[in-house]
């Protein structure tokens, strides 16, 4: 069976490796870089100038406690070309990945035809084809918007802005808010509506007030009009870089013709990711569903399997997601309806790795757990520390796999860690 993939991004690989292994005729399509937005522009730039920003957080606490003797001065373009540097070598690896899996990689423009996609001048015959083409940033309508930049900007600076207003209010606005404002930016969110509003309400407070002090954020404000020295909004003028994370256009347009689109460009799939052509697949940011490297990877997975006569299905429930911050913001949600019967525990963060020398201002995270008493089911987990970026996809598993809160009570972690979450689980185990 040939499998032609267009989109050699965290889908489009996984599912050239999976297909690859189980034997199929792999060819994967790429346009530029392998590794896709998550590597080269998203995931992993956020998470290298955060490791700066966490260095640079931590040296202002060490000088101000005497610990060190001078606090140290950030070099952006430095920071910029180092990115770059480690972002290159690991697309190495990923490359080498693929092709000891078995699939061929083709670097090129594609065109889509009825069992035909076009590269370089070339054909390329397929039984099966999958479509993981990702996403581009959504541009709005403002008058000026070109004076705007991206994500996909943000290490052509030369130095850090002096001032930053970031238009948006999900993910991408908090992350890069808490990023330029501790390299020295003067930093505004500017809100249509609510600020993380899919976030646990207590959580985003702790967010806005702990992990984004020094950060203006402003809620239910438009922007009327962009210019090259900032914006004019209904709450007055505002200077500096203006900064678009408005969300993400689906890369679709490859296939509106052999496909059927939803109403913001996403190709619909079913759970099989088949879409309405029966030989043609797709599979992560272009489908639409939850905009999460893991969440991309099984799809392309499911795609793959498929694709390749092996039943599978995609299943979205327990998600666990995050914040790249100063300390990683990790929730999950059952997507059950509260209940009379719902119990929430909260506690403050625990000393350790990473949160030691918090302790004395009491900046060491939060805890909270939701459990429905009745049934023992654990609905909502959010949690602000060092590990709860690793915790969490656990213990969603685990709720999958059935665990309730009695399980839990002989749960022993490893020591020392800044995970709370056991300690909750502890509790609701005896006493929930």
């Amino acid at each position: 069976m040939k499998l032609v993939i267009i989109g050699g991004g965290p889908a489009g690989r996984s599912a050239a490796m999976e297909a690859a292994q189980l034997g199929a005729e792999v060819t994967l399509i790429e346009r530029e870089h392998i590794g896709g937005t998550c590597l080269h522009e998203g995931c992993m730039v956020v998470c290298g100038l955060n490791d700066v920003v966490c260095f640079h957080e931590d040296s202002k606490k060490y000088k101000q406690m005497g610990i060190i003797s001078e606090q140290h001065c950030i070099n952006y373009s430095q920071i910029a070309e180092g990115i770059k540097k480690v972002t290159g070598k690991i697309e190495a690896v990923l490359k080498h990945e693929t092709r000891q899996s078995g699939a061929e990689i083709v670097f090129g423009e594609a065109s889509i035809k009825e069992g035909i996609v076009e590269v370089n001048g070339g054909n390329y015959l397929y039984d099966k084809l999958l479509i993981a083409t990702g996403s581009r940033p959504s541009i709005p309508p403002i008058p000026g918007v070109e004076h705007a930049i991206t994500y996909k900007d943000v290490l052509d600076f030369d130095e850090v802005p002096e001032k930053f207003n970031i238009v948006g209010s999900g993910v991408i606005a908090a992350e890069f808010a808490g990023i330029f404002s501790s390299l020295g930016s003067q930093v505004k969110i500017l809100c249509r509506n609510q600020f993380l509003s899919n976030v646990d309400p207590e959580i985003k407070n702790y967010v806005a007030e702990h992990l984004l002090r020094d950060v203006e954020i402003q809620e239910k404000v438009q922007v009327q009009e962009i210019s090259p020295e900032g914006a004019s909004t209904f709450n007055g003028p505002v200077e500096g870089v203006v900064f678009l994370a408005t969300g993400m256009t689906p890369n679709s347009e490859i296939a509106h013709k052999l496909v059927k689109t939803g109403p913001k460009g996403e190709i619909v799939v079913n759970e099989q990711m088949r879409t309405s052509n029966p030989s043609i697949y797709a599979a992560g940011d272009v489908v639409g569903t939850v905009g999460n490297t893991p969440v991309a990877r099984m799809e392309g997975v499911v795609a793959a399997r498929n694709a390749c006569d092996i039943a599978a299905t995609m299943d979205y429930r327990l998600i666990p997601q995050s914040l790249t911050l100063y300390y990683p913001v990790s929730f999950l949600d059952s997507g059950v309806q509260k209940s009379e019967n719902d119990f929430d525990v909260r506690i403050r963060g625990s000393a350790g790795p990473g949160s030691f020398w918090q302790v004395l201002d009491g900046e060491t995270g939060f805890t909270k757990i939701s459990s429905d008493l009745e049934t023992g089911d654990v609905t909502r987990v959010a949690s602000i520390s060092p590990s709860s970026r690793t915790s969490i996809p656990y213990l969603a598993k685990m709720i999958k796999d059935g665990y309730k809160t009695a399980d839990f009570d002989d749960f022993i972690e490893t020591h020392p860690s800044t995970d709370a979450i056991y300690k909750l689980l502890h509790f609701l185990a005896k006493y929930g």
